[in-house]
């Protein structure tokens, strides 16, 4: 391991006037307001069912990039992040268990993908080609309201992955957005008989089922016309939907920003992205809910199950680039300190069905991780945002009692971390997460330290840097701190290859596995250097 000796910070930025200080005062000790003990799959992923064979391959020809790129994050936690199969394309997929091909599309000339069918192949790249362990969640039809179909993917699921990997099925994907819009008793009076039914036909016994997958953010403030009657999870609940115990946990998506339509493109933006207050107050309007669900089903119950930067496949020079990193480090941290167990970041490409207006049409989403083949709209590649999930794993590593906290701007007493009132100067652009492990609550043993203050590749002048004093945190007897740290040459950055976690990239080149000498700093002492528009990771030694 190769380590690079650092200078002490504070006396190199005294003659710079690019450069900012931001000072953490104590005390040092677990935070009341911490999160519960981190989930080692925190960092999970969405691939809609209709391109899930286009991102693993098949058992003849799997495809490596994922695989590799799967099993990175594996190696640093131990286990294998969760994968939802589902989406949009799961509420018109169906089982033909003579089908000779995994998995066969369907779709007319205009490019419009109306179903998928899936056959035995399907379940067996799903049990074969991911990383050993891997549990999966299994989005089942409702949208056509045809319970013998859903039903008998339902059996295939588990009898072609069996119940070690099956963690949880869904029933209906964004049911709060089909057509009559349903209330939650509506809802409620077909989810519950058929998780009922499903539950007896496999012989669950056990809760088995994800609820909700609904997509509308929850209306603010919280008593305006309309809020109590959402269909969400807690709406659901109190329908009566666990009347028979069949629910395990609670999903909700999330997408920031749209290209769905002309009025939400033109908001979906680099700037509007990279900014902690926006994504603090976006995630803040499900505080609610999550406190809800995890009274009523338990510490571990409610995820985000499906969530990306910009709906209807993301947008070009926003969601491809190392901006986009940035804002899934944040959006990750900042869900798990408000207790979020698991995010799931969706996969795929456009579906022409989502929206009549929207942006992108064919190809893969400009907001994958990665493109698994070449695609209409780019080469088989790795992006930027990748490095982000490597950043996460590597932080929880191989601990299951690891809690996390926001230290900047920090907790207020409406229960927000982002309110600018709060103390933060710098307009939410500097955010400071802490990590304890559960049995150690004197001291941090990390930090995240992420400098949002956007800087692209373009920009004129010296690239401006903030200066992090985490002293009051650090053990007296220790001054020394390793530092790794996420970087690229700007937030516009779209290559992954241009994108380096600890001085290494994950690209194509290298079939998505390290190239390139790994670089941890030594740093004496509490003041640590992040440049604009980049991040690093803190661990005491």
């Amino acid at each position: 391991m190769f380590f690079q000796r650092t200078i002490p910070i504070f006396s190199a930025l005294l003659g710079s006037c690019f450069a900012a200080t931001l000072t953490l005062h104590g005390p040092s000790t677990l935070p009341d307001t911490a999160s519960s003990p981190l989930h080692p799959a925190l960092a999970s992923f969405s691939i809609e069912t209709a391109f899930f064979i286009e991102y693993v391959g098949n058992t003849t020809q799997p495809n490596t990039l994922t695989s590799n790129l799967l099993q990175n994050l594996n190696d640093r936690t131990g286990t294998p992040a969760q994968i939802r199969i589902g989406g949009i394309t799961a509420d018109s997929t169906y089982w033909n268990a003579s089908q000779e091909t995994a998995l066969f599309n369907f779709i007319d000339a205009s490019g419009t993908l109306f179903n998928t069918t899936i056959g035995p192949g399907f379940w067996e790249a799903a049990k074969t080609l991911l990383p050993g362990g891997t549990s999966i969640i299994v989005n089942l039809d409702m949208h056509n309201f045809n319970y013998t179909g859903a039903l008998s993917v339902a059996q295939s699921t588990l009898a072609g992955l069996g119940p070690e990997q099956l963690v949880a099925f869904e029933i209906g994907n964004e049911p709060d957005h089909y057509s009559p819009l349903l209330s939650a008793k509506q809802y409620d009076a077909t989810w519950e008989v058929w998780s009922k039914n499903i539950s007896t036909a496999l012989g669950f016994e056990k809760p088995m089922f994800q609820i909700a997958a609904t997509a509308e953010d929850p209306l603010w403030p919280y008593n305006a016309s309309g809020a109590s009657s959402q269909l969400d999870c807690v709406s659901a609940l109190a329908a009566g939907a666990n009347g028979d115990n069949t629910v395990l946990s609670c999903s909700e998506h999330t997408y920031q920003y749209s290209v769905c339509d002309p009025t939400r493109t033109a908001v979906a933006t680099l700037p509007n992205l990279v900014n902690h207050t926006r994504l603090g107050m976006y995630l803040d309007l499900w505080q609610p809910r999550i406190q809800s669900v995890r009274e009523q089903l338990g510490p571990d119950s409610f995820v985000i199950g499906e969530y990306n930067s910009v709906s209807c496949s993301g947008k070009a020079g926003v969601s491809d680039t190392f901006g986009q990193a940035l804002w899934l480090l944040d959006t990750t941290l900042y869900a798990a300190s408000i207790n979020v167990s698991r995010l799931y970041i969706h996969q795929g490409g456009p579906l022409a069905l989502q929206s009549s207006t929207q942006l992108n049409h064919g190809g893969l989403s400009r907001y994958d991780l990665w493109y698994p083949e070449d695609a209409m709209n780019g080469e088989k590649q790795v992006f930027p945002s990748y490095s982000a999930y490597l950043f996460i794993t590597e932080a929880i590593a191989q601990s299951k009692t690891l809690r996390l906290a926001n230290l900047w701007p920090g907790r207020q007493e409406n229960g927000s971390t982002i309110t600018t009132a709060g103390g933060d100067t710098s307009a939410g652009q500097s955010v400071v997460y802490g990590f304890w492990e559960d049995d150690a609550r004197e001291f941090p043993t990390k930090f995240a330290l992420l400098n949002l203050q956007m800087f692209n590749q373009s920009d004129a002048g010296p690239r401006p840097s903030t200066t992090f004093d985490i002293s009051a945190f650090l053990p007296s007897q220790t001054s020394l701190v390793t530092v790794k740290r996420l970087q690229a040459a700007g937030a516009d950055i779209t290559f992954g290859n241009q994108t380096t976690w600890g001085g290494q990239t994950f690209a194509l080149d290298s079939d998505g596995l390290a190239k390139g000498q790994l670089v941890e700093e030594t740093v004496e002492g509490g003041l640590i250097q992040v440049e604009a528009s980049g991040a690093a990771l803190v661990s005491i030694l």
